[in-house]
């Protein structure tokens, strides 16, 4: 199994946050993820309705974080780095 195979299995960062925020809003059809490709660090902007952000930051900003977590333990496989963005309409 060559590093080939291995990248046919991986989804990019963008599907992955937009899986997870699917997931966790009310209003799905709102969502809006965009990516900004840098030198060294890729930001991901992750826009879902004014009533939703709740929803994907929770409390004290655990659910932003544990995506951030998941994002970037993805991330690592590729060995590069991204910062996640969240953003309400």
């Amino acid at each position: 199994m060559g590093d080939s195979d291995v990248s046919k299995d991986l989804v990019s960062m963008k599907d992955l946050v937009g899986f997870i925020a699917k997931a966790l809003v009310d209003e799905v059809e709102r969502i809006e993820i965009s990516e900004i490709s840098g030198n060294q660090t890729n930001i991901i902007e992750l826009k879902v309705a004014k009533e939703d952000i709740g929803k994907v930051i929770g409390r004290q900003g655990r659910t932003a974080d544990a995506i951030r977590t998941i994002l970037n333990c993805a991330a690592a496989k590729l060995s590069k780095r991204y910062i996640l963005q969240i953003i309400d309409e």
